[in-house]
């Protein structure tokens, strides 16, 4: 399939012609999107009246979407912490070029700057959130209608494993890990140490959160048919020195 994409719609178009580790070469379509967040349960950075977008209070969990003063918008796959001090983990490729995030679109709430990022080799960035609104920020998953999923810990897949992923356009969808040490190839470089599942994804999917129960293995950056490509968490985590909560 092809991504429909616009430049005002989407973080920047991708292209195809990827291959796998086991030298396979295959056309895989590369998902670019989004989807907003629901649910309530939230870890408040700071005390006072929370600030509010429609009139309803900001909360960026993972599944959230950012925005960025370049331009782009991202999903937020999970939220990390460092002591005290808070992060979003977002797509690499997404976050190039970007320095400043914010929960809507009019550049309005801030939420904070870009801290790392690496693509190709890997294909993750950071954003450590400002402590300086009431902007909360939420260990948990979205479900969207379906609630929230709590994650507390992150682990490296294996193949059979179950998992589910949520994705902006197709939602919640489970199945199995079918292979880990996946490379794909961009026209940047390659990206390796990925995992795949035999889940569906369609465009807008890209960004989205995967997890068995409440462990988090990784976010969607690359699908082709049934076949949905990850960049794992545990690696992310431990560059950055950070946990989930």
């Amino acid at each position: 399939m092809s991504p429909h994409t616009h430049p005002h719609r989407t973080e920047r178009p991708f292209r195809r012609a990827f291959r796998t580790a086991a030298s396979a070469v295959a056309a895989l379509t590369l998902l670019l999107g989004w989807f907003t967040a629901t649910g309530s349960a939230a870890y408040a950075q700071d005390s006072g009246a929370s600030e509010t977008i429609a009139g309803k209070a900001v909360e960026v969990r993972g599944g959230s979407v950012i925005y960025s003063n370049a331009g782009t918008r991202c999903t937020v796959g999970f939220n990390a912490r460092s002591g005290a001090t808070y992060y979003g983990l977002v797509s690499g490729r997404c976050a190039q070029g970007a320095t400043n995030w914010y929960a809507d679109a009019t550049l309005n709430v801030f939420v904070g700057t870009t801290a790392g990022s690496s693509f190709p080799v890997s294909d993750y960035a950071l954003i450590r959130y400002t402590t300086g609104t009431a902007v909360t920020f939420p260990g948990e998953v979205t479900l969207g209608g379906s609630g929230v999923q709590d994650i507390t810990g992150a682990a490296n897949p294996s193949v059979g494993q179950s998992l589910c992923h949520v994705g902006r356009t197709t939602g919640v969808r489970c199945g199995t890990v079918t292979a880990v040490n996946v490379a794909i190839n961009y026209p940047e470089g390659v990206v390796t140490g990925l995992f795949s599942s035999n889940i569906c994804s369609e465009p807008g999917d890209v960004g989205g959160p995967a997890f068995s129960g409440g462990t988090a293995l990784g976010i969607i950056v690359a699908s082709s048919g049934c076949s949905t490509f990850y960049q794992p968490v545990v690696e992310w985590l431990a560059v950055y020195g950070l946990s989930l909560y």
